[in-house]
């Protein structure tokens, strides 16, 4: 049976652009027939493309990636991959931008052992920066908070007819959710303007 050499290019957005990914494959000597495209997130393998071709790979094929982040983000599921395709498929890896991250068959046991090494060193690192950038994300956002900071979507603007609704509402004309119906918001955000309202005090419900 005849090797055949694949090419994967991932764009994480539909407005970015893959020519860079698959110049490189087609340098390399990818036939354009044979590079599969996924314009997705890399949180995860639940791509359409990327599922069409790891059915495809046989033994002794090879897969060419521009770099280890194209294949995925979550290093735990790159490695995962990893070893069904150079393991269970018996296929090989070639990373364009790390030359240390190639598996193909031609390279000795040392190489494949290097490959693997190089491999769960990065794992190993970008385990770490992920959890560090967690830490600085939460500190920082605690000490934004300390100064007074809000997060999440702004209040919701009261609308002109506030007032004359409220103003019926205190006098029993209309009930708190006519009001609330008449203000297009939720009955529970009627109370809550009503309540912080200045004026005097009454009873919410």
């Amino acid at each position: 049976m005849t090797e055949t050499t694949y090419g994967y290019v991932r764009v994480s957005t539909r407005d970015q652009r893959e020519d860079r990914q698959i110049l490189a494959m087609e340098q390399f000597g990818v036939e354009r027939k044979n590079i599969f495209l996924d314009k997705q997130s890399g949180k995860d393998f639940n791509r359409p493309r990327y599922r069409r071709l790891i059915k495809r790979i046989r033994e002794g094929d090879v897969l060419v990636i521009k770099s280890i982040d194209r294949l995925g983000r979550n290093y735990e599921d790159i490695l995962e991959q990893w070893r069904l395709i150079t393991k269970q498929k018996k296929a090989a890896i070639v990373v364009l931008d790390m030359p240390l991250l190639d598996t193909r068959q031609s390279r000795s046991l040392t190489g494949t052992l290097i490959a693997d090494l190089v491999l769960q060193l990065l794992s190993y690192v970008a385990q770490t920066e992920r959890e560090f950038l967690r830490q600085r994300q939460a500190e920082g956002i605690a000490a934004a908070r300390k100064r007074g900071v809000r997060f999440g979507p702004p209040p919701k603007q009261r609308p002109e007819n506030f007032v004359e609704c409220l103003a019926a509402w205190k006098s029993g004309g209309i009930s708190a959710r006519e009001a609330a119906r008449r203000l297009h918001v939720s009955h529970k955000t009627f109370l809550r303007w009503a309540e912080k309202t200045p004026g005097e005090r009454f009873n919410l419900y």
